[in-house]
């Protein structure tokens, strides 16, 4: 990026150090926070709206959509973590690939699977050989995504059920009983006030979120946790910028990263739930009601 930076073996420590600090690998690895910010910034919501339908699901007075929702949540908390992280995109990927290849490639007449392999035309390829380096990551990173949502909407949806429960069954039948169809009670009474009740365990989720996105690393992103790993290894000199082994310095700014995210993310849920208390019948909603008076 500097002028001087185009003989590094000559540079004293200051200058090198600002020369290696800005070559085009430790500016991906700037970018790649961006990564992990963004795969939050999709991901919650994404996982929250799989909760919610998990939630309703497994309330339904329709027997198949209470048993789909059950199955949901039960399956996910049951099945460690990761594993989900590795099969949903990989069969995400493959099933969408065969799809493809049967619409694109009818007059194939090799199995798809051989062995260990699978292998469908050229034409089906997600995304395709010839695609753009961005698409490629933007699949990636989209598959990453959904992997995300699937896992943490099961943990959602089970937070979200247990909220619509605290919420007081007379209410609901207040509201019936004042002519409400069901659905009315639950989207205008329920639904408004189950939010305080679900906070405490949505925002432990999201810690848990947070805490898990160096899985992004596992399926093929290149996250903080890849380039910090590359960057940080022990450089020799056939390398522009040979140095020793620096994955120490390099993690420790990850923890310094995590630690100042899931603070600020502690500061922003406690402030949520001072609004959304005011003048709700909870402990913390009495507690505001005392301070007051």
């Amino acid at each position: 990026m500097f002028e001087f930076c185009t003989a590094p073996s000559a540079l004293d420590d200051l200058r090198w150090m600002a020369c290696y600090l800005t070559t085009g690998k430790q500016i991906a690895f700037y970018w790649s926070f961006g990564t992990v910010l963004l795969l939050l910034a999709v991901t919650a919501p994404a996982a929250l709206a799989f909760g919610f339908l998990g939630a309703l699901a497994s309330r339904s007075r329709v027997a198949p959509l209470r048993w789909l929702g059950t199955a949901y949540t039960s399956m996910v908390r049951g099945i460690p973590d990761i594993i989900f992280f590795l099969f949903v995109p990989i069969a995400l990927d493959q099933g969408l690939e065969w799809l493809r290849h049967k619409a694109k490639c009818p007059d194939w007449d090799q199995p798809v699977r051989q062995g260990s392999d699978f292998l469908v035309c050229a034409e089906a390829k997600l995304p395709l050989n010839t695609a753009p380096q961005w698409v490629h990551e933007s699949y990636g990173f989209a598959l990453a995504v959904l992997a995300f949502a699937v896992v943490f909407g099961a943990f959602a949806a089970n937070v979200l059920s247990g909220a619509m429960r605290a919420v007081p069954r007379a209410q609901i039948e207040t509201a019936e009983a004042y002519g409400m169809s069901h659905s009315q009670a639950v989207w205008r009474i329920l639904v408004p006030q189950m939010w305080i009740y679900a906070l405490p365990g949505l925002s432990n989720l999201w810690q848990i979120l947070v805490k898990a996105t160096p899985l992004l690393f596992l399926l093929g992103v290149q996250d903080i946790v890849y380039w910090a790993r590359e960057l940080g290894g022990s450089k020799t000199s056939t390398f522009a910028y040979p140095h020793p082994d620096w994955r120490l310095w390099y993690f420790l700014g990850l923890l310094v990263f995590y630690l100042a995210l899931t603070s600020l993310s502690e500061r922003v849920f406690a402030r949520l739930s001072h609004r959304l208390s005011l003048g709700q019948a909870t402990a913390a909603g009495e507690k505001h009601r005392k301070a007051a008076a």
